[in-house]
């Protein structure tokens, strides 16, 4: 025999296994780190540097200038700006050369001019005679033996009388002198037992509360040291002193410039020799000696006469099809086909399936959790949440 609650047993209400197995701890505070405390250095700081101890200055003379003095050559002559071109330039006369053109005098034809072209003298119009034509004239063909309409179907069908139809009478509805079942498996189960409420296993959220004055001090307004701090030094410029003495405005061109005397330079181009006649210009051309107008004339049109004649009288408008055509009574064809009618079956609808054959009803089993002392169970003691235990068997 085995004992165990009731309710873990049954599989519809589940208990939590938090609740039972939770165990609550006391929880520490973490302890703080007290920091040290700040303690200066004592002594000076030793500002001095490498270059400062390893630096030796040496004095140094000015560096005396290397270039030589400039020489300045002078003299006295004049400057000669004549060039070679003007002293050794002779003008040479030359006269005019006679033109050598050819006088060419202008003869007009004297046959006239002929506008007649190679198609107008070669072609000779001709009248056109129409072909006869050997093709055989469209004429239909009219028949003398009457028109067959039998069909095979009009001589081979034969019409068979329909059976009636039918009708299925409607069968009358019987209710069942059974009452309406409209109990549930929660109407039937379910008996309200009542029972004590599981308790929480939650720790108290209390509030910690402390009656010490709050220390606002920080660390910066407790270890501040405030050092002397000495204003920066200012630094005075010197005064300026202008030089002593006057400033020699003197430059070397204007020392050393030497002015001369010079004489406006002569044009070297040779006189032009322009001949200038008092002679009436001459503006005829050979164009207007020459060229005389023609009296042209407009050519009239060419004009190919024509060779079809236009037809004359009324338009005849009658066509082959309403010259031809013999309208025919119309005799409507006759239906064979067969009516839209569904034939009944006598044979019973088979309505069975495999459910209704094959389907066995089994019994309900209740909870025994539902009862307040189930049977078959012997009830032993109650926990302090509330379970109540009952020995069962273990079938192995």
């Amino acid at each position: 025999l085995l004992q165990s609650c009731l309710c873990t047993t049954c599989t519809r209400f589940p208990l939590p296994q938090f609740r039972s197995d939770y165990l609550p701890y006391d929880t520490m505070r973490r302890p703080f780190r007290v920091q040290e405390e700040y303690k200066p250095k004592t002594g000076e700081r030793e500002l001095g540097t490498t270059y400062q101890k390893d630096y030796n200055a040496h004095k140094i003379q000015p560096v005396t200038l290397v270039r030589p003095l400039e020489r300045k050559h002078t003299m006295g002559g004049k400057l000669d700006t004549i060039p070679t071109y003007q002293d050794d330039y002779r003008s040479w006369e030359v006269q005019r050369r006679e033109p050598s053109k050819v006088d060419h005098i202008y003869h007009p034809p004297t046959e006239k001019f002929g506008n007649s072209t190679t198609f107008q003298d070669d072609f000779a119009p001709r009248e056109l005679n129409p072909r006869q034509s050997y093709k055989p004239p469209c004429v239909a063909k009219l028949s003398d033996v009457p028109f067959d309409s039998t069909t095979s179907h009009r001589m081979s069908y034969i019409a068979h009388q329909l059976a009636p139809k039918f009708v299925k009478s409607k069968e009358e509805y019987r209710p069942n002198n059974q009452p309406f079942e409209d109990l549930t498996t929660h109407r039937n189960d379910f008996k309200g037992l009542a029972g004590p409420l599981a308790k929480s296993c939650k720790p108290e959220n209390a509030k910690v509360i402390s009656n010490a004055h709050f220390n606002g001090v920080t660390e910066f307004q407790d270890r501040f040291q405030p050092w002397l701090v000495s204003l920066p030094e200012v630094r005075k410029t010197k005064e300026y002193i202008p030089p002593l003495g006057s400033m020699d405005f003197n430059s070397t061109s204007h020392l050393d410039y030497v002015k001369h005397e010079i004489s406006p330079a002569v044009p070297i181009r040779p006189i032009s020799n322009t001949r200038i006649t008092n002679a009436p210009f001459q503006g005829n051309t050979t164009m207007k000696e020459d060229f005389k107008a023609w009296d042209i004339c407009q050519q009239e049109i060419i004009k190919k006469q024509q060779e079809i004649p236009k037809p004359t009288g009324k338009f005849y408008d009658l066509t082959t099809f309403k010259s031809h055509y013999i309208p025919h009574q119309i005799i409507p064809a006759q239906s064979f086909k067969p009516a839209h009618v569904i034939l009944p079956n006598p044979a019973h609808f088979q309505d069975e399936t495999m459910y209704r054959t094959e389907y066995t009803p089994k019994k309900q089993e209740i909870c025994p959790a539902n009862y307040p002392s189930p049977p078959g169970y012997v009830y032993i003691n109650t926990d302090s949440h509330g379970h109540k235990f009952f020995p069962f068997k273990l079938i192995i």
